[in-house]
């Protein structure tokens, strides 16, 4: 968490006419990326945190210093289309003692509700595998519902980057987010306060272990260990009157408990096989499906197309995969029509080769079989 022993500031850096202080904090700034993102050249976050075009938000600790000498705790670099009601995020960090405590958090509520009073709609950007999950929890998503006119020539494209966009309401006080949840889950609360019964003491088991092996309990007859768990179960004072049945609790027993058991695990490997293949490098052609406005013939040659974000969700569905045999062939037939479609020499061919010489060891010998 946070810590609560100092406070924060935050400021909003021009590089239109910056005073001394700005300066000093576009300096911080500078550092603070190049520090916290080392795949990034140098030479380009200098070029962009001290570009005219770009503005920056500073996140700061109020420790009484001034003149720019404040402690920086994070910082985002962005571009602003006003024409096109977008801004393009370039770079987002916060310093290494202090990550994982809700500052990556503050620091973009603060941005947006900066860039909903200048009009802007929509931010964008291209976020690295290690940065997908952060902009997942802000609010961005890998599907852009901006259309294509209005961002197209405009953005920096990144190789191995995921373009993702987060709409920026112009009625929401992003910085009162926090306090808006707690509400609402109070809210909630409540309501569920009203209708439970959670709070209701029960008196304790007053039979044996002896006398609960009867073979009626509440007038429901034993024919099974299954059934015997069951009416054991609704012995216990509260169960009963909480809606439970003898039908609910068999199903929570026994074969369908296992059942269930063995379905979860195996949703939860194929998912880790997913997340391990989306973090790779070569993963990003797949990660989305082919655009058909970008490549309208692809549907005339590809039958059957497949991509990683479709296979997720028919995995998280539950009942698409019932063995890991079946994942392994859609992974292969998302590697097949890649190489279909693409000339050999093209990146995206390469790209397949490599995402099946990755995805073939994650598979026992007899699941390829």
């Amino acid at each position: 968490k946070p810590r609560t022993d100092f406070r924060m500031k935050h400021i909003i850096v021009s590089n239109n006419n910056p005073t001394k202080e700005e300066l000093i904090r576009l300096i911080g700034l500078k550092t603070l990326f190049a520090r916290q993102l080392p795949k990034m050249p140098r030479d380009y976050i200098v070029r962009l945190v001290f570009d005219r075009r770009h503005t920056s938000l500073c996140l700061l600790e109020d420790n009484g210093k001034k003149n720019g000498d404040e402690d920086i705790i994070g910082g985002i670099c962005y571009r602003a289309y006003p024409d096109m009601k977008f801004a393009e995020i370039a770079f987002c960090a916060v310093s290494g003692n202090h990550q994982v405590k809700g500052y990556g958090t503050k620091l973009m509520n603060l941005v947006k509700g900066y860039v909903a009073t200048q009009g802007i709609e929509y931010f964008i950007t291209y976020a690295d595998n290690y940065a997908i999950g952060y902009f997942k929890k802000q609010g961005f998503s890998k599907s852009i519902a901006m259309p294509k006119t209005r961002y197209q020539g405009l953005i920096k494209d990144y190789d191995g980057g995921t373009p993702m966009e987060c709409y920026i309401h112009p009625n929401l006080d992003y910085t009162r987010i926090p306090e808006m949840i707690a509400a609402q889950r109070e809210f909630i609360l409540e309501q569920v306060r009203k209708k439970s019964k959670s709070h209701v003491r029960y008196p304790p088991l007053q039979n044996s272990t002896a006398d609960m092996n009867a073979t009626t309990v509440h007038g429901h007859v034993v024919s099974s260990r299954n059934s015997e768990a069951a009416a054991r179960a609704m012995a216990i004072p509260g169960v009963m009157e909480a809606g439970w049945t003898m039908a609910d609790l068999q199903l929570a027993t026994g074969a369908q408990k296992d059942a269930d058991r063995q379905r979860n695990h195996l949703k939860s490997e194929l998912l880790a096989i997913i997340r391990k293949t989306e973090e790779q490098q070569f993963a990003w052609p797949f990660r989305e499906p082919v655009d058909t406005q970008e490549v309208p013939d692809y549907l005339e040659v590809i039958k059957n197309p497949i991509d990683l974000s479709t296979i997720e969700k028919q995995i998280r569905k539950g009942d698409h995969y019932t063995t890991k045999s079946m994942l392994l062939a859609d992974l292969m037939l998302m590697v097949n029509n890649c190489k279909t479609y693409n000339d050999p020499s093209s990146p995206y061919y390469e790209a397949a080769v490599s995402l099946q010489e990755f995805v073939q060891p994650l598979f026992p010998p007899a699941t390829k079989s």
